[in-house]
């Protein structure tokens, strides 16, 4: 993977392009790759952006967010674009796999494929040029970083900037995560000089909702969480019964593996989800906690240091005492 500073000089010649992100976008995914088409266009590229799967309804406010394809609903339309690409950005994921059923097909792509993604251990020989920060706040932040870089400031508008900001703000938690450096609040103030209205972002990502989600949250606090406290650490288990008795859609689960961080002690945090292909988990933790190599050592997963995924196609009630094996095998560190 060569350095992505090689294609500076090359954005000033227009190109067919697609942006794409990971399966199931979160508001750092949709909004880099948002902001980064919207810079892109503005430079005379024909840009496409295509979503692997689904996204929440409290991202489809964002600006271009109606001209994206969703690749499993209309896989046809999604591969004539892809087809025609000469050059793919990819990001916020750090594996072609993350991409789901897209995997393959991004795979079999001849043109120019370009990471920029801040999760550990890329899989850089699936990319011709990158840039890959674990130290990152969000891909958002490296995607200003790139458009600063290459010259292309002067192209952050009100809705480039309402993308990137939805993204910070996603994956720092409101600037509570460590990964909050100065250079973050320093792109803020530019953003919010460029006309950011930041109030209207945070109605739009966090009291975006139906009544729903707010009794089915109320109902997993209550019936749905273990807190292990001989080793400082909470799961939360969530039936596919729970997700059709609350008419849970796409999005409405997010921010939920955080809940029981809050409560004194705790250090790592599960969060596993019963779905039809396989169970999804989701992990958090404060301090030293290393949730990357947990994920990646029980869980077919990775991601960050204090935020990680995983995955398993083993039934509900058998992953859940994986977790519990697992928690016991590093009760040192948890402790």
């Amino acid at each position: 993977m060569k350095p992505i500073q090689e294609i500076y000089p090359l954005l000033n010649t227009p190109r067919n392009v697609v942006v794409t992100m990971h399966q199931k976008p979160d508001p750092d995914a949709m909004g880099s790759a948002l902001a980064l088409a919207g810079v892109l266009a503005q430079l005379g590229h024909e840009v496409t952006v295509i979503s692997p799967t689904n996204w929440p309804d409290f991202l489809k406010w964002m600006p271009g967010s109606k001209a994206v394809i969703d690749f499993e609903a209309t896989r046809e339309k999604a591969n004539i674009a892809l087809e025609k690409a000469e050059w793919l950005f990819c990001l916020d994921f750090n594996a072609l796999y993350r991409t789901k059923h897209m995997a393959a097909k991004l795979a079999e792509l001849n043109c120019i494929k370009i990471l920029i993604d801040h999760h550990e251990q890329p899989e850089t020989e699936a990319f011709d040029y990158g840039i890959s920060l674990t130290a990152k706040s969000s891909t958002s932040e490296m995607v200003y970083d790139f458009i600063k870089a290459s010259g292309n400031e002067h192209l952050i508008n009100e809705e480039v900037a309402a993308c990137l900001y939805a993204g910070i703000i996603g994956d720092t938690g409101s600037f509570r995560f460590p990964a909050t450096s100065p250079d973050v609040h320093e792109m803020v103030a530019v953003l919010k000089r460029k006309g950011l209205k930041h109030a209207i972002i945070h109605e739009n990502l966090y009291d975006n909702f139906l009544e729903d989600r707010l009794r089915f949250i109320g109902h997993v606090l209550l019936h749905r969480m273990e807190i292990f406290y001989e080793y400082n650490a909470a799961l939360i288990s969530i039936p596919k019964s729970d997700l059709l008795k609350f008419n849970i859609r796409t999005g409405d689960t997010e921010g939920l593996v955080n809940y029981p961080l809050t409560i004194q002690g705790i250090k790592l945090a599960g969060l596993v989800i019963d779905r039809d292909e396989e169970r999804k988990w989701s992990f958090r933790s404060k301090g030293n906690v290393d949730v990357n190599t947990f994920a990646r050592k029980y869980f077919n997963g990775g991601g960050h240091f204090n935020a990680s995924g995983g995955r398993s196609s083993d039934s509900l009630q058998t992953t859940m005492q994986l977790f519990k094996k697992a928690i016991k095998e590093n009760a040192s560190q948890l402790q």
